[in-house]
């Protein structure tokens, strides 16, 4: 840990960040959060706040894993950008290509790049399929490729919450040289050299405490019904679980090295996993003013105005437009990251070397979550100096 004055922070304005998760977590909007910041390599904030399980009165720990969902995505995606690096795959080339059968009922001209940006049509919500063909990598892949597309590829920024990242985790097996199975790849090039050892597929292992997935909303389900969120986690810790797209578990301190990985320009403690320009083109706004159709509904439930997607390649940017989140108002053009339901956030701001990760128990409703992450940012970048 560094003290925060020395990485360019006004301690007590940094200080602010911490006192509004408790704060948060006193009045119960939620039960308990991770947090971390960094900059320049340095870790400034490393907190446990709350609780791990609120009806147990247990005190959450830095090291109780948690289920972040959707920034699992982004395992997936530096993976594949490590792979198109290596030549083993192309931003534009076919899927079908790589897996003959995607390119079924119309989808032969979707590419790896309408995947990482949300804008091939694939699948956009959780299917209802018995639970062994969800959490099967293999099964569940077969059935994304056997779907018609809901849009053509390019047209529509249309959020896809499982499908796509499943497509991608076999694209990732069908060309590996070493014939891996995908948790092996990610474990082997991302997780073991960043050691991220509280982080995996699926439940952690042994006896490690793994804090349960509750719902805390205050207002009328949108995204997910409470049912919905809670089922998703049952789902994400069933033995042998393989969702890419929201499936990991991890600690707010094992994905602070992820993020700090990408804001060294892809590499940390010596190990390199992608290159400066592959971050710089991934942290690229490729959807234009296309809105996100994910958040369709937020629109007439908190009465707020379409903005853009600002999809890169598998990463949310921050761009130009003043949103009601997830990434912070207050970062630059070029910041990047990810968020998971109602749970998580991450994110890096090149142009001032900082780097967010929260993870919290007790999952809200999406337009309060958003809103939320933004907020607790915005109080991370009022607080440099420099």
């Amino acid at each position: 840990m560094t003290d925060p004055g020395e990485a360019g922070f006004h301690p007590q304005r940094l200080q602010r960040l911490v006192e509004s998760i408790q704060h948060d977590v006193d009045t119960g909007f939620y039960d308990g959060a991770q947090i971390t910041v960094g900059r320049a390599g340095h870790l400034v904030v490393d907190e446990a706040i709350g609780f791990a399980d609120r009806s147990q009165e247990r005190a959450l720990r830095t090291d109780d894993v948690l289920v972040p969902f959707s920034i699992s995505k982004q395992l997936v995606v530096a993976t594949v950008l490590s792979f198109v690096e290596r030549g083993l795959l192309s931003l534009t080339q076919p899927v079908a290509e790589v897996l003959p059968d995607f390119g079924a009922r119309g989808k032969g001209s979707v590419t790896l790049f309408h995947l990482l940006t949300h804008t091939g049509g694939v699948l956009a919500d959780v299917p209802m399929l018995p639970v062994e063909d969800l959490i099967s990598l293999e099964r569940f892949t077969a059935y994304v490729c056997a779907s018609a597309p809901e849009t053509p590829p390019g047209q529509r920024v249309l959020y896809s919450k499982l499908g796509a990242h499943a497509v991608m985790a076999s694209m990732l097996v069908a060309v590996d040289p070493g014939k891996r199975s995908f948790d092996a790849i990610v474990a082997d090039e991302v997780l073991r050299p960043l050691g991220m050892d509280s982080t995996t597929l699926g439940p952690p292992p042994g006896d490690r405490y793994l804090a349960p997935v509750v719902a805390r909303y205050r207002r009328p389900a949108g995204m997910f019904t409470i049912e919905g969120i809670e089922g998703s986690g049952h789902l994400i810790t069933a033995p042998g679980s393989q969702m890419p797209g929201a499936g990991y578990t991890t600690t707010a301190e094992d994905f602070y090295k992820f993020a700090d990985l990408l804001r060294g320009g892809g590499v940390r403690n010596g190990y390199r996993l992608l290159s400066p320009a592959m971050i710089e083109l991934a942290a690229r706004n490729h959807t234009g003013e296309m809105p996100n159709s994910l958040l369709d509904y937020a629109l007439q439930m908190r009465n707020w105005l379409p903005w853009p997607a600002y999809h890169g390649l598998g990463f949310f940017v921050r761009g130009d437009a003043l949103t009601p989140g997830p990434l912070p108002n207050l970062g630059s053009k070029g910041t990047f990251g990810g968020w998971g339901a109602g749970t998580s956030c991450f994110w890096v701001d090149p142009a001032r070397d900082v780097c967010f990760t929260l993870i919290t128990v007790g999952s809200l409703e999406d337009t309060d979550h958003l809103p939320r992450t933004q907020r607790l940012g915005d109080i991370v970048l009022a607080a440099l100096t420099d």
